[in-house]
């Protein structure tokens, strides 16, 4: 079974208390809309890691905005599910942008990152990366992948919201993430899915049409 679930921030404990009433197996996988956490250069977080590393069941996650991009980029890239992924550990996968993965049977899109609206508190090569964003490269890969399977996915899976449903759910885009958030908006209308989950706003709502934002929320996807 699959289930999807907002930000985690390297909290191992609050990942914990969302799933405890769920018996997760080896057939089990949980993705995360980023903001994952747990890589990250500090020793409670690296224990929280070596701790998920020995579960049963599968951890992947897109990236979001607070994530340690320079050791996440250090794991080896390799293919699973049809898809390029960082490999983090042997059931932890970084789900890179613009793939396309094969879970279950439905197919799922991914595109992380975001701004980190903290950045100016933020120090570069510390807590925060110019890589939150995604670069040209990244889109022409989501644009090729996109192409190839017709623009028809199950799932699509990000960190931030498509511009428009940033405006249901109450709040108001950022100016440096519009071309992030635009280009959603764009991949809106132009793909046929059935649901979207993203994370970021730290919030559980329905926003635009079949689009959710998570944050501590589990949605079990069994349609």
């Amino acid at each position: 079974m699959v289930y999807v679930t907002g930000d985690t921030h390297g909290m191992y404990y609050d990942l914990k208390e969302r799933f405890k009433n769920i018996e997760l197996t080896c057939d089990d996988t949980i993705i995360i809309c980023g903001d994952f956490g747990f890589v990250w250069n500090e020793t409670e977080k690296k224990e929280f890691l070596k701790k998920l590393s020995q579960e049963v069941y599968t951890i992947a996650f897109v990236d979001g905005n607070h994530e340690d991009f320079s050791m996440l980029n250090e794991y080896p890239v390799t293919e699973w599910n049809g898809g390029k992924v960082h490999k983090v550990a042997a059931n932890i996968y970084h789900l890179m942008r613009g793939q396309l993965f094969s879970i279950e049977g439905k197919t799922y899109f991914t595109m992380g990152g975001a701004y980190s609206l903290d950045k100016y508190r933020r120090v570069e090569g510390i807590d925060w990366w110019k890589e939150e964003l995604p670069n040209s490269d990244d889109y022409k890969t989501a644009d090729k992948t996109l192409t190839k399977c017709g623009n028809i996915v199950d799932y699509v899976i990000t960190h931030t919201l498509p511009q428009s449903s940033i405006h249901y759910i109450g709040r108001v885009p950022d100016i440096h993430d519009l071309e992030l958030t635009g280009y959603l908006d764009w991949l809106y209308d132009k793909l046929e899915f059935k649901k979207w989950f993203a994370g970021h706003f730290h919030v559980n709502k329905q926003a635009r049409g079949n689009v959710r934002v998570l944050y501590d929320d589990v949605v079990r996807l069994d349609d």
